[in-house]
């Protein structure tokens, strides 16, 4: 991964193969940001006008190359756009900073070392900045003949901040451990579904929890009989890979709270018996994400040392239409004891995490938080960008919501209108995995609804949407998994650490 140091040295002075500077879009034009005054001294107060000459506008995101001047060290000078320029008082927001930080990354891929001299203002600047380059600088090239892929900069040395103060030390290391956890549930998303199906993510997670001092159990496919986990072997059993359920743990001795996170973890979702369309095949290696998300969330939980209790499900499967697959119209008898009748053998997702629910239900967490890259319909109704957040509880809902904003990810909260409960009725079963088409996204939360323990908080994010990005890259976004939901787990876990979640 690439490395993060701090620095007091000046931009100008630092030797690097690159400067990243700021600029904003200010009232009467472009505007160098705070950090940059050596660099622009060394332009003779001209840089402004030098990048408006190339084009800069300032504009999010926007990237201009130019080169160094005498005086300055690196032989290049990045300009990346920080877009309007703050009012009077106020300095650039956390996320504008992450995005800036992670398109100037992904630009100098292929780059050794780059001194970043965005402005930094405080520890949270500072931790944003950080995050964001360790973000940006992302490459996924495993499969690449002879590493024919750009390797990402290799090492990002942030100006302005302050090594020897321990609050600046504290947020570089956060921003690494939780950018490396992000990275890891990228990989993990991005794997070919050849090599990663449940058996083999199985192995990543006990890798981890030796490496990392965590608890891990693993119920393969005769477990899962045994212990009547209908849901996750009735949407596995059409595959030559059974499923498996992980439960990985982060337990501190000095916690008073604890969390359950539950993820949906299918390894590649052909739809089934009820088979996927051409075209909507390409991606659904992406069907893991919330597991990944989840198991990166407990890693990141244990490198920050939080004190408090994180508990990862994992429900691991391939939904593939062998010939003993789950049939349109087979009833399954969950691990909760209900049965449900399957009218749609890709709506699969709400069965494994059905089982998974119920199981984390019975350790009494003070939460659980399950993630999901569960319907389409989330995606038609809040686009690529946001995911959903349905909760049985209100104030625990805009919670999330709020959190979610904090870490710099979008989410949206999401009703769960009772009257949708009804068209989940079977003649046959003690609940359908299908309902009403309009609101798909909501009769699906209603679904996982059912299966968690009485009187436990309760909350689902559904992050069909922003799991797997397919468009160019943008800010600290990649091309392919993203990671998402990961960063609001860990600051979930981090507040409820404090006493200010659950």
């Amino acid at each position: 991964m690439t490395a993060l140091t701090l620095s007091t040295s000046s931009a100008a002075a630092l030797r690097a193969d690159a400067i990243v500077i700021g600029v904003a879009k200010g009232a009467k034009g472009l505007e160098v940001a705070p950090g940059a005054e050596a660099v622009d001294e060394a332009f003779g107060g001209k840089l402004a006008a030098t990048l408006e000459t190339l084009g800069a506008s300032g504009g999010d995101g926007e990237v201009t190359k130019v080169l160094s001047p005498e005086g300055v060290k690196a032989p290049l000078v990045l300009a990346v756009g920080l877009g309007d320029t703050p009012a009077d008082g106020e300095g650039f927001g956390a996320e504008a900073l992450r995005r800036a930080a992670g398109a100037a990354a992904r630009a100098l891929s292929g780059t050794k070392k780059a001194a970043f001299a965005l402005p930094v203002a405080d520890v949270a600047a500072a931790q944003a900045i950080a995050e964001g380059a360790l973000l940006g600088a992302y490459a996924f090239t495993v499969y690449q003949e002879n590493g024919s892929g750009k390797a990402p900069l290799a090492e990002v040395a942030l100006t302005g901040a302050k090594p020897r103060d321990k609050a600046y030390k504290a947020a570089a290391e956060r921003a690494t451990a939780v950018a490396a956890e992000v990275n890891r549930a990228r990989d993990l998303i991005n794997m070919p579904p050849n090599d990663l199906h449940p058996k083999s993510f199985a192995a990543q997670v006990q890798a981890a929890a030796e490496e990392y001092g965590l608890k891990v159990e693993v119920l393969d496919e005769k477990a899962l009989a045994k212990g009547g986990y209908g849901g996750i072997l009735g949407v596995g059993q059409g595959s030559a890979n059974p499923p498996r359920l992980v439960k990985v743990s982060y337990l501190n001795p000095k916690a008073k709270k604890s969390l359950a996170f539950v993820g949906k973890g299918i390894t590649y979702d052909s739809g089934g018996i009820s088979l996927k369309p051409a075209g909507h095949n390409e991606t659904m290696k992406c069907d893991m994400s919330g597991a990944a998300a989840v198991f990166a969330a407990v890693v990141a939980s244990a490198k920050l040392a939080l004190p408090v209790n994180v508990t990862g499900w994992l429900a691991l499967a391939e939904n593939m239409p062998g010939g003993r697959a789950t049939r349109p119209g087979d009833v399954l008898k969950m691990y909760s004891g209900k049965t449900v009748e399957v009218l749609n053998t890709d709506a699969e997702g709400r069965l494994v995490l059905a089982d998974a629910l119920t199981r984390a239900s019975e350790e009494k967490p003070d939460a659980i938080i399950d993630v999901a890259t569960l319907t389409g319909a989330m995606v038609l109704a809040l686009g690529n960008r946001t995911f959903g957040i349905m909760a049985n509880d209100d104030a625990f809902r805009t919670a999330i919501h709020e959190t979610a904003t904090e870490a710099g990810e979008q989410s949206w909260p999401m009703p769960l209108p009772a009257e949708l409960r009804k068209g989940m009725d079977s003649p046959t079963a003690d609940i359908a995995n299908m309902g009403e088409r309009m609101g798909g996204g909501l009769v699906a939360g209603l679904f996982l609804k059912e299966f968690v323990g009485e009187g436990i908080t309760w909350a689902h994010l559904d992050i069909a949407g922003p799991a797997f990005h397919e468009g160019a890259p943008y800010g600290y976004t990649p091309k392919g998994g993203t990671g998402s939901a990961v960063r609001t787990l860990v600051r979930l876990a981090e507040k409820t650490a404090e006493g200010g979640l659950v």
